[in-house]
């Protein structure tokens, strides 16, 4: 087994233990905010999550990964980022049944595109198959559109200033990382097929 391979082989288990225990506090702020308030914003943000570490222990291994520093900060981030926020007392800017609509439409974006890459799913960028089928019809990365909808539901629901800057970074970093995953499957043929029948990147109409 040489060097690089084992290094590969142990920075992705590493990953996939970081993944696991993040997932860990998120749990217990979240579920233990929805014992105590029964808001479902919180509680629906978790269960979007909790598909990144299930997807994330079975996913497909591939070579063709970008492995620039660039795009381990923004996955980084973008991974991290909804561990940190934290629920907080009091009303949020809109009533929860609103938020957890939203928030339930993003989780819904969330599950059909997961189901229809199913171990093509990935954290860093990297081509494990090119996916056209389902909601990837209408934009690129349909996912990213869920994981927004779900971040802008818990930001109206917990409008703190840290949770608004950590989502914020959190988003950004996402997009980043969408047009470093496109940069990655640019060179195959039915990709750019795929991107001249689908244009828009995450939000239809807008970007």
């Amino acid at each position: 087994m040489s060097l690089r391979f084992s290094r590969e082989v142990g920075g992705d288990l590493l990953s996939r233990l970081a993944v696991g225990v993040l997932f860990a506090v998120m749990s217990v702020n979240l579920l233990t905010d929805f014992a105590h308030t029964h808001r479902l914003t919180g509680l629906l943000l978790l269960a979007s999550e909790s598909l990144v570490v299930v997807l994330t222990i079975v996913r497909r291994r591939t070579q063709i990964v970008d492995r620039s520093a660039a795009a381990a900060v923004v996955t980084t981030i973008s991974l991290i980022g909804p561990s940190l926020v934290r629920t907080v007392s009091g009303g949020g800017l809109l009533p929860d049944a609103v938020t957890a609509v939203v928030s339930s439409v993003g989780l819904v974006l969330i599950i059909a595109g997961k189901i229809t890459l199913g171990r093509s799913f990935g954290l860093v960028p990297a081509n494990r198959g090119v996916v056209i089928g389902g909601v990837y019809g209408f934009v690129r990365h349909p996912i990213y559109a869920g994981y927004l909808l779900t971040h802008l539901a818990f930001a109206c629901a917990y409008p703190t200033t840290w949770n608004v800057t950590v989502l914020v970074l959190t988003d950004t970093a996402l997009i980043v990382r969408a047009l470093y995953e496109e940069k990655v499957l640019e060179a195959d043929r039915s990709y750019q097929s795929y991107c001249r029948r689908v244009a828009w990147h995450i939000v239809p109409g807008v970007f």
